[in-house]
């Protein structure tokens, strides 16, 4: 048997049984009030799938394992979405938008904001500024792919712009999808993720503030 045949890859109301199994472990907690235990689960027809209502008097209000996690306000249904986690997160070399939006049968734009919320939550957490200590600190920009929405069109006008930073001496890399190339677009991301005393190393381009020291 494949993994493929688990019940929460294609049923959603079992989706919803597995994510609350793994989040809550029998005990679910109001993201409102934060209470523990002390909900009901809705059966009605009129309901929708995995809802839940607080029992406590000052919340009484309803919620699904969905809120507060990457699947929040998602409207893939939640079985395609575990699918979505778990090609991103078994494939060795990676898995592109095109392919789920392939795989999954899903509109290509919803692909693309899935697997960035997936990427998102696959961080390490480590959000402390690259290069401290003086170390060098490699930038550079690339195109890939389209955006969203936009017509093909010559040269990389078309595609997404990929902002990439390389910490020399540690090997840690940060890459971010940026709305254009100007300085004053670019310049917050860099104050933001390269230390203050790094020594920036680029093409040329006039991309940081004054204080940075280019190579």
């Amino acid at each position: 048997m494949s993994i493929f045949s688990k019940p929460y890859f294609h049923d959603e109301a079992a989706a919803f049984e597995h994510l609350e199994e793994v989040l809550w472990r029998g005990e679910p907690v109001c993201p409102h009030c934060g209470t523990i235990n002390n909900a009901t689960k809705l059966q009605g027809q009129a309901t929708r799938v995995g809802v839940w209502k607080c029992k406590d008097r000052h919340c009484r209000k309803q919620f699904t394992a969905k809120v507060g996690t990457v699947f929040e306000n998602g409207r893939i249904p939640l079985n395609k979405m575990l699918q979505a986690v778990h090609l991103m997160v078994s494939s060795k070399k990676g898995i592109s938008s095109h392919q789920l939006h392939r795989i999954l049968e899903i509109q290509y734009k919803s692909a693309w904001f899935l697997a960035h919320r997936i990427r998102e939550a696959m961080r390490d957490g480590s959000l402390a500024r690259i290069g401290g200590g003086g170390g060098f600190v490699e930038a550079d920009e690339t195109f890939i792919g389209r955006e969203p929405g936009k017509a093909k069109k010559r040269a990389y006008h078309h595609k997404m712009k990929v902002l990439s930073l390389l910490d020399r001496e540690t090997g840690q890399t940060r890459s971010m999808v940026v709305d254009d190339l100007k300085p004053a677009t670019i310049t917050p991301n860099l104050e933001e993720n390269i230390a203050k005393e790094a020594r920036v190393m680029t093409e040329g381009r006039t991309l940081f503030p004054p204080q940075q020291e280019l190579c």
